[in-house]
């Protein structure tokens, strides 16, 4: 298990994490003030672009808010429940669970505030680190590109997988953005809730649900 670069991967995002969340709890001055000035130029641009805050809401408020990511989620576990996979579906659903018990775990010790406008253009709730959004978008966007079946040897993806992991890429990145356009998160924030969904998934799916190892998708 520890030679599989997925085992390697989460390891790597996860001491990535680590060190990021130090340097947010010492306030490290270079990261804060980076993060400062990134999220006041994005606000800046929203204060004066009421059409692209408006798309923005809609994506981060409905579109991949960590609920509809959870509603994926669920959806997955209960077809493969159906389908008798159920080593797999539990796996799914512990994976989302765990995610959202660590994000606010994880909320709650660090307490960072969350950007502070005279013109907010939206609005959120408890502490910023690390991006909800972000964290539930990439471990649920993540399972579901686990679960994928992969091509046999030689051959290219077909075009659903390929379609598949665009819009996953898509989500994940996207979510991020909207966040800090928004005003409610810092970019460290962000980077923060990828990092940790990477590592939660990438050794999630390394647990021998069936034989085989890591990614023990049938193919």
């Amino acid at each position: 298990m520890r030679k599989d670069p997925l085992w390697w991967t989460g390891i790597g995002c996860a001491l990535l994490a680590a060190v990021l969340t130090a340097l947010v709890v010492a306030g490290w001055r270079p990261l804060l003030a980076y993060d400062e000035r990134v999220a006041r130029d994005l606000h800046a641009h929203a204060v004066t672009h009421p059409s692209v805050t408006w798309f923005m809401r809609v994506l981060s408020d409905w579109v991949w808010d960590p609920w509809t990511m959870r509603a994926l989620a669920a959806v997955a576990c209960v077809l493969l429940w159906w389908r008798g996979d159920r080593r797999r579906a539990l796996l799914v659903a512990l994976v989302t669970l765990a995610a959202s018990v660590l994000q606010q775990g994880l909320k709650l010790l660090v307490g960072r505030d969350r950007p502070v406008w005279s013109n907010p253009v939206d609005s959120a709730q408890y502490a910023a680190y690390p991006s909800g959004h972000a964290m539930t978008a990439t471990v649920v966007c993540g399972l579901l590109l686990w679960l994928l079946p992969r091509p046999p040897p030689g051959r290219a993806p077909g075009a659903r997988v390929v379609a598949a992991w665009s819009v996953a890429v898509v989500s994940v990145l996207g979510v991020g953005f909207t966040r800090v356009y928004l005003g409610v998160h810092w970019p460290s924030d962000v980077l923060a809730g990828w990092l940790l969904g990477v590592a939660l998934v990438a050794l999630a799916t390394c647990v021998p649900v069936r034989e085989g190892g890591c990614d023990p998708v049938e193919r």
